[in-house]
């Protein structure tokens, strides 16, 4: 299996995993919703909506990363010289990989920290099960990371073509 395969089945499997967590994240909220409006609510509705809310952008961020469909300069890196745009992008990528697997480790570290805490409204999860995202996530988007790599430093190096765009 070739390293665009690997990277297209890792996409898609985050983006179900997305797909998921919004869906979730649609229903408890119609359901608080639906509870408020008859005058009722669910005591574990904002507590867990915003966890919720949290896992899909930490989830969603490795989606991102995956898709390189994060914030960038790519007009900038055109205008470079093929040497330092090169020199660039091998840098971003590395302090981008160096920061997430910082992340993922004092994450990890402060699952520790959490080991005996419980969510308020829902007293048998714990909260080092919710704040797992964070190591999770960082490996998922050093992984995506890894598998983009070899394309980025290839279009670095030799940049695509660049079409005309849409007139305004």
């Amino acid at each position: 299996m070739n390293l665009d395969r690997i990277r297209g089945a890792y996409e898609t499997l985050l983006e179900w995993v997305v797909i998921v967590l919004m869906a979730v994240l649609f229903v408890e909220v119609t359901l608080g919703v639906v509870y408020r409006t008859f005058g009722e609510s669910l005591v574990w509705y904002d507590e867990v909506a915003s966890i919720l809310l949290a896992w899909l952008t930490f989830y969603g961020s490795a989606l991102a990363s995956v898709k390189r469909a994060h914030i960038g300069c790519p007009e900038v890196m055109a205008l470079l010289p093929t040497g330092p745009r090169f020199a660039f992008r091998l840098a971003a990528e590395f302090l981008t990989i160096a920061f997430f697997l910082l992340m993922g480790w004092k994450g990890y570290q402060v699952l520790g920290v959490l080991e005996t805490d419980h969510l308020v409204s829902l007293s048998e999860v714990p909260v080092a099960w919710v704040q797992s995202v964070v190591p999770i996530s960082a490996v998922l988007i050093v992984a995506a990371e890894l598998l983009t790599l070899p394309r980025v430093l290839a279009n670095a190096l030799h940049p695509p073509a660049v079409t005309g765009g849409a007139s305004h």
